[in-house]
């Protein structure tokens, strides 16, 4: 009987089931709390919302703020385009748009379990990727993220844990069919969330070392080819995308235009390290006036230059804003971890709070141990944590901005936990 319970928690197919029915339960507690009227709307009242309404009404890849404004690169083109259908299909601004929408979210969370399983169990067995899928079933910005946001987060969440799990097991394979399919995951990608571009020369980099280690003495090139397939498949997915920003805007836009003001909210004379909404052109009528007269791209580098100036000119007001948004990043969203802890009093904060600490604690601990175990796969597993954020550091937080890479938080922690768990139980 032991056995068989331990046999069914440390399956996939029982851990898939409760990571669903939790957020289903979310998902209508909400429902039931909030009037249908508001949920069809005020969800999308925002840049995804706003360019996916574009988009099912006829106008194009356009219009940001809720007012005709032409054509944008604001975001990349995946999510808004998956949002119109949603629209197409049952309505724009509706309630039944808003469960079809989060039902979309819950689905992309719960698949995220496949990859964070199988990429666990090949860094460390069975028991590892039940404990990852088990930390991911109940992390509360995994269930929190699936009905308040109507953005590509949950569908970025399954494309980085997808990301992993092909990374560790296209490792060593000759076919080049593997590496064109592992191409065209990263052009997805590219295509949902371009801050994954951070993490993919140093893992193609990773595949290319790993395999040169292994077929020494062979040239280094000949390891390199495969990545570099790969990489080339990806930027050809990218492609389309580019030539129509082009031809939009006559400026070369790979991806998305919008780090000039990102930047610019996050280091101005009135930047603070929680984001506050101030200054963004869907709600300050200045600056929405100033995008539409400059234009997009000529906005988004002025605001470039402003950024710069300011952080240049300003080098210990960064360094606190930048250590502000280290703190929220990782603990959930708040830059004063420890004031807030005490100062709100709900439990669920508390909760929310605490985990996103410990988690990210726990996931600092297991970097250190792989690489005292000389394990091949710390590298891989460290860049998620270590690089992906630094876009986020120097310019807004939102939890939702490090939802691509926590599966991959999990399964750290997951490593952390199991090391204690089996200490306790040898010096027991």
């Amino acid at each position: 009987m032991k056995n068989r319970l331990r046999a069914a928690a440390t399956s996939l197919l029982p851990i898939l089931a409760v990571t669903l029915l939790v957020r289903l339960a979310f998902l209508y507690d909400y429902v039931r709390q909030n009037p249908h009227h508001a949920l069809g709307v005020i969800p999308f009242m925002f840049e995804s919302g706003d360019i996916a309404v574009s988009l099912a009404q006829g106008h194009g890849f356009s219009s940001p703020f809720r007012i005709p404004t032409g054509p944008t690169a604001w975001m990349t083109p995946v999510y808004p385009l998956l949002l119109a259908g949603i629209f197409r299909l049952f309505g724009t601004y509706t309630f039944r748009a808003y469960l079809a929408a989060a039902l979309f979210n819950v689905s992309c969370v719960t698949l995220t379990c496949v990859p964070l399983y199988y990429a666990a169990r090949r860094v460390g067995g069975r028991a590892l990727a039940a404990s990852a899928t088990w930390l991911w079933a109940i992390f509360p910005n995994a269930i929190l993220l699936t009905f308040e946001s109507m953005w590509e987060a949950c569908l970025s969440a399954l494309v980085g844990a997808a990301i992993l799990w092909a990374t560790l097991a296209i490792s060593g394979s000759r076919r080049l069919r593997d590496w064109c399919a592992y191409g065209l995951l990263w052009g997805f990608a590219l295509m949902t969330n371009p801050v994954l571009a951070s993490l993919l020369p140093l893992l193609a980099g990773w595949l290319a070392w790993r395999d040169w280690r292994e077929r020494r003495p062979r040239p280094l090139r000949e390891s390199l080819a495969r990545p570099a397939l790969a990489i080339a498949v990806a930027a050809l997915c990218c492609v389309p995308w580019t030539i129509r920003n082009y031809r939009a805007f006559h400026h070369f836009v790979p991806w998305s235009s919008v780090l000039g003001l990102q930047l610019w909210l996050g280091n101005n004379p009135q930047a603070h390290p929680v984001w506050l909404a101030r200054l963004h052109p869907i709600n300050d009528m200045a600056e929405r006036a100033a995008y539409v007269r400059m234009g997009e791209i000529p906005y988004m580098k002025q605001k470039f230059g402003l950024a710069i100036r300011y952080m240049l000119t300003h080098p210990r007001r960064e360094f606190v804003l930048t250590f502000r948004r280290f703190l929220a990043v990782w603990s959930g969203g708040t830059p004063y971890p420890v004031r807030d802890f005490f100062a709100n009093h709900s439990l669920w904060f508390r909760y929310v709070l605490l985990f996103n600490l410990l988690a990210a604690l726990a996931a600092a601990v297991a970097i250190v141990l792989l690489l005292r175990r000389g394990s091949e796969f710390a590298f891989p597993l460290a860049v998620f944590p270590l690089i992906f954020p630094w876009a986020y550091y120097l310019t807004l937080v939102e939890p939702r901005y490090r939802f691509p890479i926590d599966p991959v938080v999990m399964l750290l922690a997951a490593i952390t936990l199991l090391t204690l768990f089996r200490r306790n139980k040898l010096s027991s």
